[in-house]
This record gives structure tokens, C-alpha cells and sequence, in this order.
């Protein structure tokens, strides 16, 4: 039979204090008076999920435990024994804390269920209450009177933070995917306002290959490094930050490339927390392309039931996006690939209507499909400018996204007239100018994906040394999906 031990108490000090001493699951030797020495086995960090602290207690005991949730927003953390010499069985345990008003004070709760041999139920229970929960309580209190750790984490003095080594693709002239090569580097400490990432997952996009090519090189002088987005694990974080701490899941995307990197010091301002069901992958391969999703079809298209969208590489990252959000949204959704394969996902993916078309002719088909497009998503450039301008219907929109076949013509005024048509050609940065925006609009990509009204993507993986071959395969036309690079 499980014994179960449950001790309260209320620490005489702020939630932030308390928990800044007890999220260190290799700081009870410092505070706890049964604990002689500990150490974290195999150099991980004490914040990191997974890792396992060996400790002896002064009675000789000896104890591994393993750390298995840590939860910064809900100060919340359990763990369990792996091995130990004192006779307690499937031992699992849970310290929460809540804010207490009245005073700035800290309520902590502390439970555990463990099974015992025979006969020693009673001794161990009470040990495990009286010996470990109420004398914590006890130790933790004189700690803090004592002035330890008396500072919010944000206003302590951080250690002098070192470069770490890396690895990250570089090219040194703009040109073909074989002017990616990866190499050693090191990633500096972060400066302020900074968070430092060790990278697992890095997005790859189209935009990458601008870059690559030189088009535009104000935004990747040589040498250089590409990529807007990635997600990965907070290492530390410079001066001034708050509200992101290390082993902070994190995906994040900005205006600045660097991002084909395994470790990256990005500003603070531009990551987001992972929520639990989030993996580092579908973060980096959704992140920016969702987002940009969620502006061409909220803020650009105003995409609604009736909405007749036309979207052009209906089978790429963004595409399936769009296509699979629009027609949630109640949109008649046409698209455009170049081959049956892509437009057999397509239409898994929302197009009620697919256009196979290596030629760039479409506009035709769109008219008798549907009267013409009020809305075009177009990642296609030059190739396509003549018909997107006959596709669309009147008061039509035409969202201009890339230029996967070569820079875009100037677009004639009076051409838009005849229908009186707009056009756009918009960057998602400008509407992520504030965190409360990019927070909203990733919230909304997260909840789309749980609701269903997105698919999970089906991702294609690379390593990082293997950028060349990622590039390579975007621009062949034959990936499916989203690319990323595993760091």
C-alpha cells in the first residue's frame, strides 16, 4: 500500500524569493540541515528537467533523485528516488507554492507517496513528514532570515558568462545552396536584454534564400549566417531581463538573420515561451510561417465565410497553412502546385479546388471556378504578375509574399484600377512591433493547432551541416511541407 505524506506551511517572504532557492534542485546542501553534500550527475544543469542530483544525508544515507517537471509559471516541481539506500519505495514528490497576499508572504505545500517494507510504514512516514517536510519548512525560514538569496532573481548579481563554442553555417558569397558551409563558432554571453539559446530546432524558409543569393544584401552582409527562427532552450540571460529564465522553452523569430546557429544570443523581446505540447520542431517549422499565416488571413485578406482565396503554392510551409486556416474560416480555396503529388496534399490540407500548373497559367480556370479570386496569396513573383492581375475578381486583393520566380515587375496603378483592385506587399515583422502582438497572434497559431484547425506538419529534417542540402531541396520544388535544421 502507498503511504502518502502532506505538509503545508506560509514562508515569511515574497513567492519569488522562495522559489529562487527551491527551483535549484541542487541547493537543499545549502539550506536543508539533513543534507551533507550534492552534486548534479553528468554536468547538466540543476534547472534542467531530467536531470539527477546525488546528495548523502548526515545519517550516511545516500539518495539519487531525478528531477521531472519544473514549471516556472506555476511554481511547480516534482520529482522522485532512483536509488537509495534508505528502504523508500516509488518515491514521488511535489512542492508547489502560491502567492499569499496578506503580507507578500509564500504558501508552500509539500506532498509525496512512496510504498514501504513491512512493518516500517510508521517510521519512514514520519520520518518523511517530521525529519525532511517539517524541518525543510523550518531550515528554509532561518536560510532566508539570514540573508541568503534575500534579492529577486532579476536583481542578483549574475556570474560573468563565457562564450560557448557552437556550430553554425556561414557563407562568405552570396550564390547557390553550396555556399552554405558549416563550421565552429562561439556564441557570446548575452548582452543586455539578451537571452542566449542552445538551439535544437531551426526554421527554414524561402526568405533564406534570398539572403543566400544576395538579393537582398543589406539584410546579410558577408560573411553571414541566415535564418529568422528557431526554438530551443534558454541557456542564460544578460541584464535587465525578467520574465524569461534558463531552461525557458522558447521559439523565436526576427528581422535580424543568424539563426542557422546550435547556440544564439537573440533580444529577449523576440522569444515566446513553448507551451508543453509544442515540440521544438513544430515550433521552428510553424512559428513564422503561422504567424504569417495569421496576418495574410486576419489582418490583409479579412478572410471569411464566401472569402474566394487564390493560393499559389497551395503545397509549401505557408501554403498548407493558409489553405487549412482559410477553409476553417469558411473560405472557397483554390490552389496552385506543380505536380498532382503536391495537389493531392493541398487538397488534404484544405483547397476544395487544386490548378496543376508548371506554366503559370491559371487565370482562366480561376474564373470559371468561382467568378474570381477576392483574395490572391502570392509567394510565385514575376512568373505570375499577368495572370494574378486576370485571376482577380473586382475589389480583389492581391497579397504579394515572395518571388520564388524572380522579382516582381512594377505593378501598373492604372492595371488595379480597371478592377479596382489593391495590392500589398507586407512583412510580418511590422506586425510583431510590440510582445503583447506577438504573443496574441502566437497564441492563436498554438490554439489553431490544437483545435484542429491546423495539421501537425509533416516536417522534412536536416542536421545543420546539411543546410546546403536543405536549401537545395526548397528550391527544387519537390519538398512538401516545411524543412527545418536539428542543431
Amino acid at each position: 500500500m502507498l503511504q502518502k505524506v502532506v505538509r503545508s506551511t506560509v514562508i515569511d517572504a515574497p513567492i519569488e524569493r522562495v522559489w529562487a532557492v527551491l527551483r535549484d534542485f541542487n541547493s537543499h546542501d545549502q539550506w536543508h540541515t539533513v543534507v551533507d553534500e550534492s552534486r548534479i550527475e553528468g554536468g547538466e544543469r540543476s534547472d534542467q528537467v531530467g536531470c539527477v542530483r546525488s546528495f548523502a544525508l548526515k545519517d550516511g544515507h545516500r539518495i539519487r533523485e531525478q528531477l521531472l517537471t519544473l514549471d516556472d509559471r506555476e511554481f511547480k516541481s516534482t520529482y522522485c528516488i532512483v536509488e537509495a539506500t534508505v528502504p523508500l519505495q516509488r518515491y514521488v514528490a511535489t512542492v508547489t507554492l502560491k502567492p499569499v497576499t496578506d503580507g507578500n508572504r509564500t504558501f508552500w505545500h509539500w506532498e509525496s507517496s512512496f510504498a514501504t517494507p513491512p512493518g516500517m510504514e510508521r517510521e519512514l512516514r514520519d520520518m518523511v513528514a517530521t525529519g525532511v517536510y517539517e524541518a525543510g519548512f523550518e531550515n528554509l525560514r532561518r536560510h532566508l532570515a539570514q540573508g541568503a538569496d534575500l534579492l529577486p532573481r532579476s536583481a542578483q548579481p549574475m556570474p560573468t558568462a563565457l562564450p560557448v563554442a557552437c556550430r553554425r553555417a556561414v557563407q562568405r558569397a552570396y550564390g547557390g545552396p553550396e555556399a552554405l558551409v558549416a563550421e565552429h563558432a562561439e556564441a557570446p554571453a548575452p548582452g543586455p536584454g539578451e537571452v542566449r539559446i542552445r538551439q535544437r530546432a531551426i526554421g527554414v524558409n524561402y526568405f533564406d534564400v534570398y539572403l543566400r543569393k544576395g538579393w537582398i544584401p543589406g539584410m546579410l552582409p558577408l560573411p553571414g549566417t541566415p535564418g529568422m527562427e528557431a526554438a530551443g532552450t534558454v541557456i542564460d540571460v544578460g541584464p535587465g531581463v525578467s520574465g524569461l529564465m534558463p531552461g525557458d522553452r522558447v521559439a523565436y523569430l526576427g528581422p535580424v538573420p543568424g539563426a542557422y546557429a546550435s547556440v544564439r544570443c537573440v533580444p529577449a523581446e523576440w522569444a515566446v515561451r513553448l507551451p508543453p505540447q509544442v515540440d521544438d520542431d513544430t515550433a521552428a517549422a510553424l512559428l513564422l510561417k503561422g504567424l504569417t499565416a495569421d496576418m495574410l488571413l486576419r489582418d490583409l485578406g479579412r478572410v471569411g465565410p464566401g472569402t474566394r482565396l487564390l493560393l499559389h503554392a497551395a503545397a509549401g510551409g505557408v501554403g498548407l497553412l493558409v489553405a487549412a486556416w482559410a477553409r476553417r474560416l469558411g473560405a472557397t480555396v483554390i490552389g496552385t502546385t506543380s505536380s498532382e503529388a503536391k495537389a493531392r496534399v493541398a487538397r488534404e490540407h484544405g483547397c476544395q479546388h487544386v490548378i496543376v500548373t508548371r506554366d503559370y497559367r491559371f487565370a482562366n480556370e480561376v474564373q470559371r471556378l468561382c467568378g474570381g479570386a477576392d483574395v490572391i496569396v502570392d509567394g510565385l513573383g514575376d512568373a505570375a504578375g499577368e495572370q494574378n492581375l486576370a485571376a482577380l475578381a473586382p475589389c480583389g486583393h492581391w497579397i504579394s509574399l515572395g518571388q520564388a520566380t524572380g522579382g516582381l515587375q512594377p505593378v501598373d496603378p492604372d492595371r488595379l484600377v480597371q478592377k479596382s483592385a489593391t495590392f500589398s506587399r507586407p512583412v510580418i515583422f511590422a506586425y510583431l512591433s510590440s510582445p503583447a502582438q506577438r504573443l496574441d497572434r502566437t497564441q492563436r497559431l498554438w490554439a489553431a493547432l490544437a483545435d484542429g484547425s491546423l495539421h501537425p506538419p509533416v516536417i522534412e529534417r536536416y542536421t545543420l551541416d546539411a543546410a546546403a542540402d536543405a536549401h537545395a531541396r526548397l528550391e527544387s520544388r519537390l519538398s512538401v511541407g516545411p524543412l527545418i535544421l536539428v542543431a
